[in-house]
């Protein structure tokens, strides 16, 4: 079984989506471009949260890891 890599804003996008899905949701609902949409997202977490203007990514990242947190939890 594949180690899920650690969520930061360094996380590729494509690791993001296949070792956390609940994230692709999350996100959108923060404003972030729809991830699970079929457009295509390269790059990390931190790119794409700049290039979508998300003022403080590192207070959003937080936000989603509790998040996945409170659902793993379920």
């Amino acid at each position: 079984m594949e180690k899920k890599p650690e969520l930061t804003l360094d996380i590729e996008i494509e690791d993001l989506v296949r070792h956390y899905p609940l994230s692709a949701g999350f996100l959108t609902t923060k404003g972030v471009r729809c991830i699970r949409c079929g457009e295509p997202v390269w790059g990390t977490l931190g790119k794409l949260l700049e290039d979508d203007r998300i003022e403080n990514p590192s207070q959003l990242l937080d936000e989603l890891k509790r998040y996945l947190a409170d659902r793993e939890k379920s």
